[in-house]
């Protein structure tokens, strides 16, 4: 476990933030890596094969990004839809990754038998800046609600709309990172003017289900198709990982919908969250990307089988 300093250097400990620090905070952000070199350009390599549209627009001070969904090009009103997302924290690289490799190499065998729905990279720029946060110093994965003020979660919200009711499965692509430790949930802190509390990061995959609409077997299929890719988290000496106890090997459980999360934005048969930690000796970022396509291939799969 790293061990951090109780100090955020914005805001003043036990006080929550306003509009002074928020602007601080944004000010120590700096564009680290390219949105439309490293997602929009494999995006539009996949235009020949699959519907690409436009779903929304981020317009922010530093700039505007478009939003970009991926389709099954013979949508059929008959068959189920699937929803894939990624980058709902722009910085959990492998969820951005790990679903544009999926449509490239796995998506048209699922063709004439599901509806395939992609969003891979829900927060591009938190991507471009390797942060959790939108630039208003929200949390877009504590955003799934009315009226949201976070511009990504609305996008996304307005995007699923329409399919309400028809989704049977959702996956949700994350990471969970050292950085989750030494800056993220110590930012956290601070904007809310609460006192940190070190925690432990775990090292391995692992899911999070929803403890309103419980689906064991359908987590440990998707943990039985990654197993075969990286390993999964162990249970920490509480039996819990990240503060939340285990319930089956890999798995923990969140109420999606109380939380704001991005899972819970389809009210599909089906939901998971996956967690992958890349930063773990035993896991390179392209077995990262792998897992992660493994968890929606295991995904799809126990669906499929399972309507």
């Amino acid at each position: 476990m790293s061990t951090v300093a109780a100090f955020y250097p914005v805001g003043t400990p036990g006080q929550a933030w306003g509009a002074l620090e928020r602007a601080q905070w944004l000010a120590l952000q700096q564009v680290q890596r390219s949105y439309a070199g490293e997602v929009v350009s494999k995006i539009d390599a996949l235009r020949e094969r699959f519907d690409v549209s436009q779903y929304g627009e981020l317009d922010y001070p530093s700039g505007r990004y478009p939003l970009f969904a991926i389709r099954s090009r013979n949508w059929d009103e008959t068959l189920p839809v699937m929803l894939v997302t990624g980058g709902v924290h722009g910085y959990e690289t492998s969820g951005v990754q790990g679903a544009l490799q999926f449509v490239d190499q796995q998506a048209q065998s699922y063709a004439g038998r599901c509806n395939l729905l992609v969003a891979p990279c829900v927060s591009p720029w938190g991507y471009e800046r390797i942060q959790r946060w939108n630039a208003e110093a929200l949390d877009p994965n504590r955003s799934f609600v009315a009226n949201s003020p976070a511009q990504e979660s609305a996008a996304l919200m307005a995007l699923v709309a329409p399919l309400q009711g028809r989704v049977l499965m959702h996956i949700d692509l994350h990471e969970t990172t050292d950085t989750d430790e030494t800056e993220f949930r110590p930012a956290l802190a601070a904007r809310d003017g609460k006192p940190f509390e070190p925690g432990e990061i775990p090292d391995g995959f692992y899911l999070v289900d929803d403890t309103e609409n419980r689906q064991p077997q359908f987590q440990q299929a998707v943990n039985a198709e990654v197993a075969k890719v990286t390993h999964l988290a162990p249970a920490d000496e509480r039996g819990e990982i990240i503060g939340s106890t285990v319930v089956a090997e890999g798995v923990i459980e969140y109420p999606l919908k109380a939380l704001g999360l991005c899972a819970s934005v389809s009210g599909a048969r089906y939901t998971t969250t996956t967690e992958v930690y890349p930063d773990s000796p035993k896991a390179t970022p392209q077995q990262c990307n792998d897992a992660q396509v493994a968890a929606v291939v295991g995904a799809l799969d126990y669906a499929l089988t399972h309507n």
